[in-house]
């Protein structure tokens, strides 16, 4: 879970008497600011707002809100294809792992899934369908299958460094 963030009883004056005269975008992030949404449900709207990628940042400094609850989110992991983007064969492999998966596990119900896969055309778009694979998995068979076969396609792909062994 995402921080949440409240309008503080500055922010609530704000929405009242406009003394502060914010610009349009963030007079309407502040206005969504509830307590209820979380900071990344309030950061999907920015683009639809025109708003700038800091406005909670701003509004916080301004002392218009403040966070009420919830937990920082874990530093993103390190995706399967950093620093390998372009990889042909990190494709290949990516795709083959996907497509026998369907095969195996979902059978006919991976149907829409496979049209998915067949869309992709890098391994950065496989890999952001990896999580739309595992609940599917997940629900055609089982959780812990699910999570191993992420598992087993991590190792997989993770790439092998070679030691050099002096000599």
């Amino acid at each position: 879970m995402a921080l949440l963030h409240a309008k503080t009883a500055a922010g609530r004056q704000e929405i009242e008497d406009r003394a502060r005269r914010l610009p349009a975008a963030l007079r309407s992030i502040l206005l969504m600011v509830d307590g209820q949404r979380d900071e990344s449900e309030l950061r999907g709207l920015f683009e639809g707002l025109r708003a700038p990628q800091d406005a909670l940042e701003q509004l916080a400094a301004l002392g218009l809100i403040e966070v009420v609850g919830g937990r920082a989110e874990p530093a993103p992991q390190r995706g399967l294809c950093s620093g390998r983007e372009q990889d042909p064969a990190l494709y290949q492999q990516l795709y083959d792992a996907m497509s026998d998966a369907v095969r195996r596990h979902l059978g006919l119900k991976g149907y829409f899934m496979q049209l998915k896969i067949e869309r992709c055309t890098d391994a950065v778009t496989l890999e952001k369908l990896c999580p739309e694979m595992i609940a599917a998995i997940g629900k055609a068979r089982s959780p812990a299958l699910a999570q191993r076969w992420w598992q087993e396609i991590q190792v997989s792909l993770t790439p092998v460094t070679a030691e050099v062994v002096p000599g």
